[in-house]
């Protein structure tokens, strides 16, 4: 007897898995050091038979997602989204020589539209990621703040003319980067508020934050799949994200 979806799945394994997640732990870099995760075993098997760990840590912690309860009171929280929404079609906008060459590297709508002369009009439906390579900082705290001597941060984000574009022009349906936000952190300094982020939650979409290996997707023709706990009320949670792409 034939299981289509049996004989689907084998065809997606013969495919190349890209895992989109950094490990993370207590040490790993952070938002702030406030909300550093804590860890220590309860029971371990030498003693007890078994091992248990306890964790405390912040929805936002590792590479996670971002709900629009986040920002946006009575908005959709992590639990409320259907699972169909956290398997996507994923287009890669790859910035990274541009932020290697500007730290405060900002992509504005006419880098997307230069971005559509090459490579085609972006589709709706997907969710489109950022890559940045900032990812390759990871997970050296210093560098993946890069804070310079006045303590100014300075890291790559999205404009909010660029999200608009995405969002009410090409209907996406998330969105995700490398970095701790969505604004690049000279903007969210400047505002004095992540205007990008806010703006991203209020569609009543999510996003991923703190992606990595970005670098071994194409810009186009891979899936990207989104696992995370169902937490009541959950303005986000780390996730397990990961990318299938034709090998």
């Amino acid at each position: 007897m034939s299981y289509p979806l049996w004989n689907q799945l084998e065809q997606l394994k013969s495919a190349e898995w890209v895992d989109l997640t950094h490990t993370f732990d207590d040490a790993i870099p952070c938002f702030s050091e406030d909300e550093r995760a804590s860890v220590k075993p309860l029971a371990t098997v030498k003693e007890d038979g078994y091992y248990v760990q306890r964790w405390n840590l912040v929805t936002q912690y590792g590479t996670h997602l971002d709900a629009p309860n986040h920002f946006v009171n009575h908005a959709r929280s992590l639990n409320d989204f259907d699972l169909t929404e956290f398997a996507l079609p994923l287009i890669v906008l790859d910035y990274s020589s541009e932020v290697a060459h500007d730290a405060d590297f900002i992509v504005t709508k006419e880098h997307l539209i230069q971005w559509e002369r090459i490579n085609g009009k972006i589709d709706p439906h997907t969710f489109v990621a950022l890559r940045t390579d900032w990812s390759k900082r990871w997970p050296d705290t210093t560098k993946f703040e890069n804070k310079d001597t006045h303590g100014q941060p300075h890291t790559p984000g999205w404009s909010r003319d660029a999200l608009q574009f995405l969002i009410e022009e090409r209907q996406v349906k998330a969105i995700g980067h490398e970095t701790f936000d969505t604004d690049a952190a000279i903007d969210a300094t400047r505002n004095e508020d992540f205007v990008s982020q806010r703006y991203v939650l209020e569609q009543d979409i999510f996003q991923i934050e703190l992606l990595t290996h970005l670098d071994q997707l194409p810009a186009r023709g891979a899936i990207i799949f989104t696992i995370c706990p169902k937490a009541d009320d959950a303005p986000g949670f780390p996730v397990r994200a990961f990318a299938i792409k034709p090998k």
